[in-house]
């Protein structure tokens, strides 16, 4: 059965880690202040910088305080988790002690009632056939259970390793167009996803490029909400960031949780 609910706020790509303390902090307070006020709260994935097995949380303060306010707050309002690039091993116990419930990539909810799709948003990334390519071995099962098999400081040094290997998200609006074009989602892969869940509204994370659009292609046409990544700890890189899209009778807008 489709989840449905007269309205909902939904966040991605926070990018949690003890280094970057006010984002956290905004967290926090977004889940005491902002989030019980509707009936449903949607993560579409990378809530953490990374996430090594759910082993690594009971040797994470961090970790653990993100988990009880989480918890907290699914006893006031519903809560969902979707998996992202860099926390997808995020697994049953960690939702379990949460009280989240897991949903697929992409899930159709309704909200407001409008059906909506979900997505993280990196699948939707084709023109980067190098990281669809990573994407679909790690995401196989048997990969998965190797690397949660490796030695804990193992596997955190591969996370290391891994993000410093990679592109910063803090230097987004400063790479060559025909880099973020790569970066970004393809009208193809969101019209095969609109298609697939039979849906006309897409909301997604992941390519730190917030913003409404109206598109089409062929004969579908359909609109795409893209979430803002979290970021209130390098004011010297980018401007302060930190928004929700919510939605409810009234529609979809996005709130700036920088000035509320």
């Amino acid at each position: 059965m489709i989840p449905q609910y007269a309205s909902a706020l939904l966040i991605s790509d926070l990018h949690l880690t003890p280094s970057m303390p006010l984002t956290a902090q905004r967290f926090f307070d977004f889940c005491e202040k902002e989030a019980p006020k509707v009936e449903a709260v949607f993560i579409l994935g990378d809530l953490f910088e990374y996430w090594v097995g759910d082993d690594a949380a009971a040797s994470s303060p961090f970790q653990q305080e993100v988990q009880r306010t989480i918890a907290n707050l699914s006893t006031k309002v519903k809560t969902y988790y979707l998996h992202g690039n860099r926390d997808f091993l995020i697994g049953k116990s960690f939702i379990k002690k949460t009280g989240m419930t897991l949903l697929s990539d992409p899930s159709t909810v309704e909200i407001a009632s409008q059906s909506w799709v979900l997505a993280h948003g990196d699948a939707l990334c084709t023109a980067d056939i190098g990281y669809q390519a990573f994407r679909h071995w790690v995401r196989k099962p048997w990969i998965q259970k190797i690397f949660l098999g490796l030695p804990l400081n193992w596997r955190k040094a591969i996370a290391q390793h891994l993000r410093s290997n990679s592109h910063s998200q803090y230097q987004a609006q400063q790479r060559p167009r025909s880099h973020q074009v790569k970066m970004d989602v393809t009208q193809q892969a969101c019209a095969s996803v609109i298609k697939d869940q039979s849906g006309n509204r897409l909301i997604h994370g992941h390519t730190h490029l917030p913003a409404h659009h109206e598109e089409s292609l062929g004969a579908q046409n359909w609109q795409r909400w893209v979430l803002s990544d979290w970021d209130l700890d390098h004011p010297e890189s980018l401007p302060p960031r930190a928004s929700a899209l919510l939605i409810d009778s009234a529609g979809a807008r996005y709130l700036d949780l920088i000035k509320s």
